[in-house]
Order: C-alpha cells, then structure tokens, then sequence
C-alpha cells in the first residue's frame, strides 16, 4: 500500500471514529417506511429511545438494558458500529388466522456495543420493535431486563393484572390511569393496550420468546412502568394430582446461551383501532417455521362436551348421557352431521389424570377413534401439563392409536423452565403430527409460528369463567388479546340471557350476550381450533344458526375491519377464497348502537346474496331473539346494521 492510500485509509478510519463518537453524543433518528412512526436513540449512561407519531411524542426517554451476573449490557454503554437494516418480504404463515401473505417492510437499524452486544431496532409503519443480541461465551445468567417506559402525559392503560407470577392470564381487565399505576399494585401481563387519550392506542406485547421467562409490566408510581420477570425455578413440590407449586428458585430470571438474541419487545403504533384488529406483529417477528412439511396440521372447529357437562338430553337419546361411550359417539355423530373436523374428549377420558395410557373403560377411546373415522370426525384428548411432562412419549402412543390433537392444561406459569416446556411439548408433538392447543397457559408469543402444530392457546377469559365472561371484558380482545395471536375463547352458547339475568351453571351453561353476538365471535375471533361449546341438543333445536357456526373457516385469506373502538365495538369482514363473512360485536353501555357498512371491499361487478342475523326487536331484555334475513348486495352499496346492547351481528356473502 503506498503512502496515499494509506492516508485516505486513515482518514476514513478517522470519519468512522468520528461518527461513532458524534452518535454517542447526538440522537439518532430512525423512521418508518412511510415516515409516520419516529424513534429517537439517545446514548449516554443508558440506552434511550423516544416514540414518536407523526412528531407527535408518544413514549419519553424509555431505557433498557440487560443485566448479567457480572455487567450491566447498556449501563454506559461504547458503541463500536452501527448498521441500518431494510425489510421487504411477504411472509405466508401456513395457519392464516388474518391474511393469507402478510407482507413485511420496516426500516431497521443494528448497534454494536462493547462488551460483545447489540441492540436490533425495526420501526414498522405500524409500530416498533426491539430485541438483544449477544455474542458471549459459554452460558451467562441474566438477573433482570430493564424495559422501563415513561410517559408525557397521564394515560389511561387498559391492563391484565395478577396477583403474582402464577396465573392463567384469566383475569379481567381493569383500566387504570397511568400516574396512579403505584409500585405496591398488582402487576399486569402482556399485551397492555395504552391510550394516550390525543388520537394515538399502543399495543405492547413480545415475539419470538424463548428459552426465557415472558414479560410482565408494573407500576413505577411515577408515572411509568417497568419490566417484571419470575424467577427460574429450581426446585418443585407435588401440588395436587395436576400441578406443582415451586419451592425453590433462583436469583436469576434466566440461565441461556451467551450467543443469542432475545425476545422482541415491540410496540403497535396506531391512530385507528382498526389497525389492532388487523396487526400482525407477532408473525412479523417470529422465528421461522420448523416444520418442514406441515400439511398434516389441520385447523378446524370442534365440539365439545365439558362447558355442557356432556349431557344430551331429548327424544333422540335413549341412553343415560355423561363421560360415557354412547355419549361420544352421539358427539362424533353431531359433528359429522355439521362437518366438525374434531371432537374433544375432556378430563374423564382416562381413567386416571395421572396416566395417559388408560383409558377410562366406560370411554373405550380406541373404539371411538375407530367410529370416528368412519364418519369422518377425529379426536383431541385433554391432558394436564405434569402428565404429560411425565411421559413425554406419550405423543408416539397417541400417534399409534390415530389421535390428532391434545388439549394441554393447567400450566398457569410463565418462567423460563416452562417456556421451554412449551416448546419441547410442541417439538416432540410435532415429530409425532400431533397438534397442541394449550389451556391455562400464557398469551401467544411466536412459537406457534416456529412450530405451527401448536394452533391455539387459552390465556383469555372464555365463556367457561361462565356469568365473569361478559361482552364488556371481551370486546377488549379483539384489540388485545386475539391481536397477538390464536385464542381459545371457546364460543358458541345458544342459552343466551342479558347480564343482569344471568344465570349460567352446567350442565344448562349460558352465554352473556344476545345470540347474534354468539354467532359473530366466530367471525370476530380467531383459533386454530374453534369450539363448539354447547350442547348438540341446543345446536339441533337451533340448526340454522348451527349451519352459519359450521360455515364459518378458522383461517382467513383477507381481514377488514370495517369498525372499531377499543371495548365498545367491533365489525369486522374476512375472506376465504370467493367468500366474505362478517361479524360485529358491541358492549353493554349502549341501549343500541348503529354502525353503517361500507361493502367497498366486495369485488366490483359481482353481486353477492348475503344471509344475515340481527338481533331481535325483543334482544336488549330476551337475549335469545334475534332475525335472520337475506338481502342482495355489491360493491360501494351501503347499509346501516343495528346492535341492541351486548348484541351482534353476522353475515355470510356468497
């Protein structure tokens, strides 16, 4: 090399240098494709990032940093490089629960810092996200993870909280204003919807979680919130037939490879609620599939016996119903009647909780697998997590006897030992086509895309908290809950009363809300598996309203939100393939709500007949009234659907 290049070499080294020192001291701005969404890196004694929408401030001065058992990842922090990154792909999920592609575009930048890590950002035109990497040696300890978040104003934050660590992400939600969120109050899980009450909602939840504990948020008491994480556990003690309860745990939160990335925190960015009905971050920020090939994996709707205490009743019966043979087979005959894919054999299928491999022989699973496929109906076997944390093996035999899918229950932790318990249970169901969906479990967080044979969870409150299952709790859901994946709310009452009436004790379980709104869910809410709850007598005595739950898919080639205000209302239309559904949803504070549709989504120079229910004249007191109607329609046509409180509305458009 002669004398000038090595000049102009060191000159450049010295514009490097130069540049990197400037970042350490000026902010860094890095926006979103379309220019909306704004975050603004700060670097001094922590690592700052302010959110913004359009200029406006969002989210003030919020830090994060790792923390190991001997440094702080993000105290003080040297930047060595930083990379700005690009993304433009269509991602196709092979369970579309929203839209058959999705595409994925973000303008994204990587920092390198000494100490051998890096903090990745993507800014979406819907949101942000961020995530650790780290490239040490061996295995470290991580003690905590600050995820600290300050807010400009006083917000109002719509929130799960727990009585601690344990929990099946039941509860329901309370509302609370940010400056009074305190140190000392309960702790809330994820997603955590924000309202900043001047036209920006933010969605907070995570991606790609594992081998690490999930995320929980509490109070600062100053106006803020900041990341809570339990414990890894480290010793256990029996805690009936279908738990243990921990003994003993460690002082760090998670023990892992020193080379990884961690989880995503990300950020839904929105001035209009229907843009949370229609997110896709988590997919967007989820590992890629495992499954190679999983065209063996069929979502589907399934009846199930346990919300009607499997109890058949009418002239038609002449056996005595319960957990019983003669009982699944009239089960197995109902769905093949309607085009079920699965029934659902709940606790009372073996003879024991403890052993999966027994049946209980008033069941006789084997010869109900065997009827079962002659009317075209298979089956999904409810299992507690310990069982089958017992006989991991479990999945071969299950293989062997023709079982398609298990229903995996009372988890109610989120640590990192049963986040990894998760994904093991799925990789080894995976190995033998099994499907999972988990009950009593934590809200989706990316694996069911790394392995899609898990197709749904619970972590919501569903129709089996019965009379505490009311319109007012879950038309959160759609804007929380099922916005950051599958959910198994389990739907379907054709017993329905006003809350004021209520009255719900199986074996005659009822659902609050109008049947309309019953009808809508299956369009509104999304899962792999979607239940039929109540009992085939019902859905015989009430076949047209049975034939629309029945037509209505589980994955979606299109979603349209078509009106949306976070807890009051929810319309939404979805397409597969040349069909279009819709579903609307309303809360209880309206004694009726009007909402005009707008069918500029139909396919111009097409006319569609659509068959529609509405809630009846009488629904606001009689829950159980309701009209169904078919009227022609095309594109740009407008109508105006009514709603009566806790009520609905449903359509298919052929």
């Amino acid at each position: 090399m002669n004398l000038i290049n090595k000049i102009a070499v060191s000159f450049l080294l010295f514009l490097g240098l130069s540049t990197l020192l400037h970042a350490q001291d000026k902010p860094i701005h890095l926006m979103s494709p379309s220019g909306g969404i704004t975050v603004t890196l700060s670097l001094g004694d922590k690592i700052y990032y302010t959110i913004a929408g359009n200029n406006q401030e969002l989210l003030k001065s919020t830090s994060l940093s790792l923390t190991l058992r001997n440094e702080i990842l993000g105290e003080n922090p040297k930047l060595i490089s930083s990379r700005k990154t690009k993304g433009e792909e269509v991602i196709t999920p092979y369970i579309s629960l929203k839209f058959a592609k999705v595409k994925n575009n973000y303008n994204g930048l990587i920092l390198t810092f000494k100490n051998n890590f890096s903090v990745e950002f993507r800014v979406f035109d819907d949101g942000v996200a961020y995530r650790f990497i780290t490239t040490k040696k061996g295995e470290v300890e991580i003690m905590s993870e600050q995820f600290a978040v300050h807010f400009p104003d006083n917000y109002l934050l719509h929130v799960q909280q727990n009585n601690g660590f344990k929990s099946a992400y039941e509860e329901p939600y309370q509302h609370i204003a940010s400056n009074s969120w305190k140190t000392t109050d309960k702790m809330a899980n994820l997603p955590l919807l924000i309202d900043t009450k001047k036209q920006y909602k933010i969605l907070i939840s995570e991606s790609d979680l594992s081998d690490y504990p999930a995320l929980f948020l509490q109070g600062t008491g100053n106006n803020g919130m900041e990341g809570a994480f339990p414990k890894v556990p480290l010793e256990f003690a029996p805690d009936g037939d279908r738990s243990q309860k921990i003994t003993k745990s460690a002082d760090y939160i998670a023990k892992t490879a020193g080379s990884r990335s961690f989880p995503w925190r990300y950020f839904v960015v929105t001035s209009d609620d229907k843009q949370l009905m229609e997110n896709t971050m988590t997919l967007r920020l989820a590992a890629k599939s495992k499954i190679a090939d999983p065209t063996w994996i069929k979502p589907g709707q399934a009846s199930w016996e346990w919300w009607n205490d499997a109890t058949p009743y009418g002239p038609d019966v002449n056996f005595v119903s319960g957990y019983n043979l003669d009982t699944y087979k009239y089960y197995i005959d109902f769905a093949s009647k309607f085009g079920v894919k699965y029934i659902v054999m709940d606790e009372g299928w073996a003879k024991s909780t403890t052993d999966p491999y027994t049946p209980n022989p008033k069941v006789d699973v084997k010869e109900l697998i065997r009827y079962g496929k002659t009317k075209n109906v298979d089956i999904i076997l409810w299992l507690t997590w310990l069982t089958v944390h017992n006989n991991m093996d479990l999945f071969k035999t299950f293989h062997e006897w023709g079982i398609k899918g298990v229903k995996i229950d009372f988890m109610d932790r989120s640590d990192q030992w049963m986040v990894n318990y998760y994904e093991n249970v799925v990789k080894e169901a995976a190995k033998n086509q099994v499907f999972v969906d988990f009950h009593g479990s934590f809200k989706p967080a990316g694996l069911e895309y790394k392995y899609p044979n898990l197709i749904s969870y619970e972590g919501v409150r569903g129709m089996e908290q019965m009379g505490g299952c009311t319109p007012d709790n879950s038309l959160y859901l759609p804007f929380m809950r099922n916005a950051v994946g599958p959910m198994d709310f389990t739907p379907g009452a054709m017993l329905n009363m006003q809350p004021e009436v209520n009255r719900s004790v199986r074996p005659n379980a009822t659902g609050v809300g109008t049947r309309a709104y019953q009808l809508a869910l299956y369009v509104v809410f999304e899962s792999g598996i979607q239940m039929l709850a109540d009992n085939p007598t019902l859905y015989y005595r009430n076949a047209d309203c049975t034939s629309f739950i029945t037509s209505v898919p589980t994955t979606w080639d299109e979603t349209k939100a078509l009106a949306a205000i976070a807890g009051e209302v929810a319309v939404v239309a979805k397409r597969k393939g040349e069909q279009w559904f819709i579903g609307g949803i309303t809360n209880g504070n309206e004694n009726e709500r009007e909402i005009v549709l707008d069918f500029n989504f139909l396919e111009k120079g097409k006319t569609y007949t659509m068959t529609y229910f509405e809630d009846g004249i009488n629904a606001g007191k009689q829950a159980m009234d309701y009209r169904k109607k078919s009227i022609q329609v095309r594109a740009g046509e407008k109508i105006t659907i009514k709603m009566v409180r806790n009520g609905g509305w449903a359509a298919v458009l052929k």
